[in-house]
C-alpha cells in the first residue's frame, strides 16, 4: 500500500501558482484545487493514512471512517479506492449535492447526520458518529482531520512550494476549518520566515475566533468547535466573513479573475482585497499569498445560484429578526 501511495504522491502537490490583477497590492494564488482529487485536502489525506499505514494502524482489512463537510471525505475516498481499503464518510445536509453523489459511488458506506449540534452546525454530531461507528467496527482508522498532526504536517510541503516561489512576501491568506492548512502553513513558514504574516479567513458563525455560534450553510469553512491541531498554528490576524459576502467573494473572484473556485476561495479572495483598502498598512505595495483550497462546481447549486443566495440572504434575514425578539 505504501508502494500504491508512493506512485500517487507525484500528482499531489507542485499546484500553479498565478498572479492576480489588483491595484492595492501584489497578490498571488496558489490553485490548490490542481491536486488528485480537486483539492488541498489530498496532502491532508495523504499524510493521515499514509502515516497511519507507515505505523500499522492501517492494514488490508480496515475500515477508514472520517468526518468530512466535503473536500477531505472525497481525497480520503480517492486514496482509499486506489488502495482497496473500506471507507464510510460521515457527512451532514450542507454538502454539495455532487459531493454526495460521487461518495455514494466511491465509498463503503456514506452515513449522513441531520440533527444539528448545540452551535448550530454539525461538525459535534458527526463526530458523535463517527466515534460510535468507529467503536462498533472491528479494525476501524479514523482518518481525524480535526485532531491528527499527520494533518498539518501534510501540509508541509506547501510550505516548501511557498518558500522556493517567493524571495519576498509579506502576507499568507488562508481559510479555517479542520485548521489543516493554516497550522501546516504557518507552522512551516513561520520557522523559516517568520517576518511573513499569516492572516486566517473564517466565517460568522464558526467558533474557531469567536464565541458566539450561529447557523451556517455554507460547506468548506468555519467550524462548530476549535479544531485540537489548531494550538499549532501561529496566526498574526484574522478577518471574519459574513455568509453573503462569501458568495460575493465567489462572484468577484470569476468576474475579475476568470477563476471559478470555491467558497473558502473565495472568501480568501475578498478578504484579501478588502484588507489592503480598509487597513492603514504600511506597505502600499505588499506582496500576499492567497491559497485557493478547491474549484467551483461542487458549489453550482449553492454560491453559484441565484435563486439558492436569494433563499439563504432570506433565511439569515429571518433569523436575524428572530433573534431580536
Amino acid at each position: 500500500m505504501l508502494k500504491e501511495l508512493e506512485k500517487l504522491a507525484a500528482f499531489i502537490g507542485n499546484t500553479p501558482l498565478i498572479e492576480l490583477k489588483n491595484n492595492d497590492a501584489n497578490l498571488f494564488a496558489k490553485l490548490e484545487y490542481n491536486n488528485f482529487s480537486g483539492s488541498s485536502k489530498d496532502r491532508a489525506a495523504f499524510s493521515i493514512i499514509y502515516n497511519g499505514i507507515k505505523s500499522g494502524r492501517i492494514s488490508e482489512n480496515t475500515t477508514i471512517i472520517a468526518s468530512s463537510s466535503g473536500n477531505l471525505a472525497i481525497a480520503v475516498a480517492s486514496i482509499c479506492k486506489r488502495l482497496k481499503l473500506r471507507f464510510i464518510p460521515v457527512i451532514d445536509p450542507n454538502i454539495n449535492s455532487s459531493y454526495e453523489t460521487l461518495l455514494n459511488l466511491m465509498s463503503h458506506h456514506v452515513v449522513k447526520v441531520a440533527e444539528r449540534d448545540h452551535t448550530g452546525g454539525y461538525l459535534l454530531t458527526r463526530i458523535n458518529v463517527v466515534n460510535a461507528l468507529h467503536a462498533a467496527t472491528p479494525d476501524a482508522f479514523i482518518a481525524d482531520q480535526y485532531g491528527d498532526p499527520n494533518n498539518y504536517k501534510g501540509y508541509y510541503g506547501l510550505g516548501e512550494e511557498i518558500i522556493s516561489s517567493f524571495e519576498k512576501l509579506d502576507y499568507i491568506f488562508v481559510a479555517v476549518s479542520s485548521s489543516g492548512a493554516i497550522t501546516g502553513i504557518s507552522d512551516f513558514i513561520k520557522r523559516k520566515k517568520p517576518e511573513v504574516k499569516i492572516v486566517g479567513v473564517d466565517v460568522e458563525g464558526s467558533v474557531i475566533f469567536s464565541d458566539k455560534p450561529v447557523k451556517r450553510y455554507i460547506s468548506g469553512i468555519g467550524a462548530s468547535q476549535v479544531p485540537p491541531i489548531m494550538k499549532n498554528a501561529i496566526i498574526d490576524d484574522v478577518v471574519i466573513m459574513s455568509q453573503m459576502s462569501i458568495i460575493r467573494g465567489c462572484t468577484e473572484l470569476l468576474n475579475e479573475q476568470a477563476i471559478f473556485a470555491g467558497a473558502s476561495s473565495g472568501a480568501v479572495y475578498l478578504a484579501a482585497k478588502n484588507y489592503f483598502r480598509l487597513n492603514d498598512i504600511e506597505e502600499s505595495r505588499a506582496t500576499s499569498l492567497l491559497i485557493f483550497p478547491d474549484k467551483g462546481h461542487t458549489y453550482l447549486d449553492t454560491i453559484y445560484n441565484e435563486e439558492w443566495g436569494c433563499q439563504l440572504a432570506a433565511k439569515l434575514n429571518e433569523e436575524v429578526l428572530s433573534n431580536n425578539f
